[in-house]
């Protein structure tokens, strides 16, 4: 694990400077602080941050292969690395260390540029050709790895962090469809970056920068056929067979590393499971870490302590109060763009938390995705229902008793629920999926936008983020409406919010965080389930809870989902109202030149005196600001 970074001078023999690819690699030192190395040939560079988890003596890189005529760095793990590297030495290739980095420039001179479909792993990889003057950029399946690149003004640009990019140069311009979208999400979703042209490379791609010319091609995607023609006459039995296996495998070969390794507990399932499964394969100490918060409705403490009893571990816990939010400057310059994903604070927590103990720590990411777990998916489930009401009732009479609700800041409170279910009810499944999930409506963002700014959608310069959904939506070639609505989180959702998430909280900590549900092997059996497996009735994650009946106390199996939420909308409007005043004072706000300040001091005073829940949209405007003072003012 570690933090990688490059430049490759298109079209020119200029030679890249130590100095410049040790710059790009500074700023990434929390990603790596047990080494660096750096790679120099004419018109390339790259090197790396190095966290050393295998072969903590003899792995550091960049690696190349027996004649120096390949040259890689990778952030990540390569699980099946053993085993490629049996294969790859029966072949004749001799190996000089026991890192699994290095089975990449051997697998290259092999397969060429299809090496990356035989690794199973979490990777972000660059490859030099020294001979053919080929650059080779790669970033794993499902996008836990991050990788960000730049290319103009005859050169490109490559990093771990968007610092990387921008210590080498590149240009700080906000991109007005960026900001657009994080005003929509929360976050801004690729391949876009917050700066024009500094771009993400996409989940499952592969770069290839040669004679001047850059170009980027897919290497991996789901096959939803399967699930079409479906298996609906495979008894229920044989699935639940194989996901048991499948997951067996991916934790087993998830464990391997030359330092201790714990889990990120909460009180459900999936994080769960881990432990139940990391029981059953290996004989090796569990720790687990979890936390929670001194608001009843938003702690599970008690339900991680369940599950830590019932498996024996070595178990340490941490409980946040508001003081915590005194990290989101610190937090800002960790994601280098704005995110505004309150949970955030709880994952950087546990990850130092963990840090204390262990360098490696697993998490369960990825399983609401994968096996259907959100609460969205059941509620397009109820929408069908609802829109069989009578018109009068369904657009007039129950959204007008919602209304009348009290506002309440409790933990995703039945009043915030309702009020965006009967918005969203009748609207198409893409469109309500994205308006559960919404934070400014277009509406409110045309209010929010100062006169004159690029990014307001009357000059043309935007598009609705909802189009985003739309394609994401059309692009799975799948009939059933819960399939689609995966797609959408697979694509957009689950890289650019819950993994960049995961990533950088942790690697903040200088701790590897590690995601088994996210093998593409279980992605891929999972995309191929009938959807009655994933969500039976309003059952989520129906497979998954009957594999884990029998190993998990009952009360986690069949549980509700409750997430890793934050208590922000009580903490917005108490603790940290004086913070959020400052912030988002009209003064700050007009000297952006990008907001109307009359319409943020709005969105603030509807939520601290609760005619409604803003407490995402006041956040949200809370990271931006801290985030433009900076990487903007400064």
């Amino acid at each position: 694990m570690c933090g990688i970074a490059g430049r490759l001078n298109l079209g020119s023999d200029e030679p890249v400077t130590r100095e410049c690819v040790a710059a790009m690699c500074s700023v990434m030192v929390h990603r790596g602080p047990d080494g660096e190395g750096i790679y120099l040939d004419g018109a390339f560079g790259m090197g790396m941050r190095r966290l050393s988890i295998i072969d903590l003596a003899g792995g550091s890189q960049p690696i190349g292969n027996e004649d120096g005529s390949v040259w890689t760095v990778c952030n990540g793990e390569i699980y099946n690395f053993a085993e490629l590297r049996s294969d790859l030495e029966r072949r004749g290739h001799a190996f000089h260390t026991r890192s699994d980095t290095e089975v990449i420039v051997h697998l290259y001179e092999e397969h060429g540029e299809g090496f990356v479909e035989w690794l199973t792993g979490m990777f972000a990889i660059a490859v030099w050709d020294q001979r053919r003057r080929t650059l080779l950029l790669a970033r794993d399946r499902l996008g836990i790895k991050p990788l960000y690149y730049f290319e103009g003004g005859g050169r490109l640009l490559f990093g771990s962090e968007l610092k990387a990019v921008l210590a080498a140069g590149a240009p700080r311009e906000i991109d007005p469809q960026a900001l657009h979208d994080y005003l929509s999400l929360g976050y801004v979703p690729g391949p876009r970056s917050i700066f024009s042209r500094v771009c993400k490379l996409p989940p499952g791609h592969l770069l290839r920068a040669a004679d001047g010319k850059v170009a980027i091609a897919r290497y991996w995607d789901i096959d939803h056929s399967r699930a079409e023609d479906g298996g609906r006459a495979r008894p229920e039995e044989s699935w639940r067979e194989e996901l048991d296996q499948l997951l067996k495998t991916s934790v087993r070969e998830h464990l391997v590393s030359d330092v201790p390794l714990g889990v990120f507990l909460s009180g459900g399932i999936d994080s769960g499971a881990l432990v139940a499964l990391m029981r059953e394969v290996s004989a090796q100490k569990i720790r687990t870490f979890s936390i929670g918060f001194p608001e009843q409705s938003y702690d599970e403490l008690d339900r991680a302590r369940v599950v830590a009893r019932r498996f024996g571990t070595e178990h340490h816990e941490m409980v946040i109060d508001p003081r915590a939010v005194d990290l989101l400057p610190e937090l800002v310059r960790y994601f280098d763009e704005p995110f505004a994903d309150s949970s955030a604070i709880p994952v950087y927590c546990v990850a130092r938390l963990a840090r204390e103990h262990v360098k490696v720590a697993l998490a369960g990411d990825g399983g609401d995705e994968v096996f259907a777990g959100y609460e969205t998916y059941a509620a397009y489930r109820v929408a069908e229902i609802y829109q069989r009401l009578p018109r009068l009732l369904a657009t007039g009479v129950v959204p007008a008793l919602v209304r009348r609700l009290p506002v309440s800041h409790r933990r995703v409170s039945f009043d915030y629920k309702a009020r965006r279910f009967v918005q969203g009810a009748t609207l198409p499944p893409a469109e309500g999926h994205y308006w559960w999930k919404v934070v400014f409506s277009e509406a409110a963002k045309a209010a929010l936008y100062a006169d004159g700014v690029d990014g307001r959608p009357n000059r043309g310069d935007t598009e609705d983020t909802l189009e985003l959904y739309r394609r994401a939506y059309a692009s799975c070639g799948a009939a059933e409406t819960l399939v689609r609505l995966q797609e959408i989180d697979r694509r957009i959702y689950l890289p650019d919010d819950i993994l960049v998430k995961a990533d950088r909280m942790s690697m903040a900590n200088s701790l590897e965080a590690r995601v088994p549900l996210l093998d593409h092997r279980v992605v891929e059996f999972a995309a191929a389930l009938p959807v009655s497996l994933k969500l039976r009735g309003l059952t989520k994650k129906y497979l998954l809870r009957k594999v884990m009946e029998g190993r998990l106390p009952r009360q986690i199996v069949r549980g509700k989902k409750r997430g890793f939420n934050v208590p922000m909308p009580v903490w917005l409007a108490g603790e940290l109202r004086d913070m959020v005043h400052d912030v988002l004072s009209p003064a700050r706000v007009r000297a952006t030149g990008l907001f109307d300040a009359a319409a943020v001091s709005a969105v603030v005073r509807d939520h601290e005196e609760k005619r409604e829940d803003r407490s995402r949209g006041v956040h949200a405007l809370l990271v931006f600001m801290l985030w433009h003072d900076e990487y903007m003012r400064r």
